[in-house]
């Protein structure tokens, strides 16, 4: 799932504006920016911003490392001197709109902890699935019972102990960035207009050696003959479908055809934003999904070269109309649900995220980044989401989701909220 990104140069969030004690200080934007390599692309730049549930490997790993960080290491107890975020002013700004959807995603957690695949996850950091299943179903009754955000807030302060994420840099720097789910046009024939196919999962894929084929290998061939799943109209368009992970088709006759994640190959991701700023053909600063969007419009010779760039392929499944769905296998609910490392994190646990995220102004009707705190779902995941360091916010579906996606692009914290023992 991918945005569209007006990228910044700076990176200071208004959060930082808030008390905070010096571990928690942040390192310069332009000394994260040149650290490993592709760390912007893998995160911001237009085609890689912001995780499908299943693609992008990068090299962004760098400077927490995600050096296969232990469990007990990338989450630990509030430090004593550290600023509470559940005593602070801020309070989930949501909760008065949403509260269904808030109870749903927690709901959705719950079912998830009840399963076995859930036990083989746990403990993380000292924490059993026992306690998160507690933790869990005390956190519904209170958003069920509080009247107001400062009464949830308060009653969670009283009851739960915070865990922070060590973050990027051992000192709680997380880098967040949103997806969506995109709503295209497609078909289930291919015709004169809709001529780029997106695959079922070969029947045989765990039998192919490794490494896998190309993505030049397997366009070029017909080794996936027959398992055309939808046409698309337009080629980067599907290639955007493959980065998201899962989309919305509009078919002709009108029906709706959604689809998931079904697996990828082995071959390693390369971003096309990157390829494009290293030949010289566009500014780093410069680099949007739009900007990109256009330097192919105009430039329709370089879009298979560079397409090609990227060995990477994925297949997909037919969803039959289920909403975007996270890698717990069950629904991701707007701007309540994150994707983060699996293997290191609490798996639908509850979390407080503290980042900026872009809202509406009323007046002039453009997108403004805004501070938030607010109660969140640990749902999802993706292949450049590793480390401590990383997180997204699942942001809906179609345009609007789109743009506010974006351009959330900023550092924060993120905490884990488990009851008192």
């Amino acid at each position: 799932m991918i945005g569209s990104h007006s990228l910044n140069t700076r990176n200071t969030s208004r959060l930082s504006k808030a008390k905070r004690s010096p571990q928690h200080r942040q390192p310069s934007w332009q000394s994260v920016l040149y650290q490993g390599g592709d760390l912007l692309f893998a995160t911001w730049v237009g085609l890689i911003c912001a995780v499908p549930p299943c693609y992008m490997q990068t090299d962004f790993q760098r400077p927490a490392e995600a050096a296969e960080l232990k469990l007990a290491q990338a989450i630990v107890p509030i430090a004593p001197r550290a600023v509470n975020p559940l005593t602070l002013d801020i309070t989930d700004d949501l909760l008065e709109s949403d509260r269904p959807n808030l109870l749903q995603a927690i709901a959705n957690s719950i079912q998830y902890i009840q399963t076995p695949s859930a036990d083989k996850r746990y403990p993380v950091a000292g924490i059993s699935r026992d306690l998160m299943e507690r933790s869990l179903v005390r956190f519904h009754r209170l958003v069920q019972v509080s009247r107001t955000a400062k009464d949830l807030q308060q009653a969670v302060n009283r009851e739960f102990d915070l865990y922070q994420s060590v973050g990027r840099d051992g000192n709680g720097t997380m880098q967040f960035t949103g997806y969506y789910e995109a709503v295209y046009k497609a078909s289930r024939t291919r015709t004169k207009e809709f001529q780029y196919p997106l695959y079922r999962l070969p029947p045989d894929f765990d039998q192919w050696r490794s490494p896998h084929p190309t993505r030049t290998m397997l366009e070029g061939s017909q080794q996936l003959s027959g398992l055309e799943i939808a046409w698309l109209s337009d080629r980067f368009q599907a290639f955007l479908v493959h980065v998201q992970g899962s989309a919305r088709f509009e078919l002709p006759d009108g029906n709706l055809l959604t689809v998931g994640y079904a697996g990828k190959t082995d071959q390693p991701y390369r971003s096309v934003g990157a390829e494009i700023v290293r030949d010289g053909k566009m500014r780093l600063e410069d680099v949007t999904l739009q900007t990109l969007i256009e330097y192919f419009k105009n430039n329709p010779q370089d879009l298979v070269t560079y397409l090609n760039r990227n060995p990477s392929f994925v297949f997909f499944r037919e969803t039959n109309g289920r909403p975007a769905t996270g890698s717990l296998g069950l629904p991701v609910s707007a701007e309540r649900s994150i994707a983060t490392d699996k293997k290191i994190f609490p798996a639908g646990g509850i979390a407080i995220v503290r980042t900026e995220i872009p809202f509406e102004n009323p007046i002039t009707g453009k997108l403004e980044l805004r501070p938030i705190q607010r109660f969140v779902l640990d749902q999802d995941t993706g292949g450049a989401i590793r480390g401590a360091g990383r997180a997204d916010i699942f942001m809906g579906t179609g345009d609007r989701a789109k743009q506010r996606a974006g351009l959330i692009k900023g550092d924060g914290e993120l905490y884990y909220l488990v009851l008192k023992r």
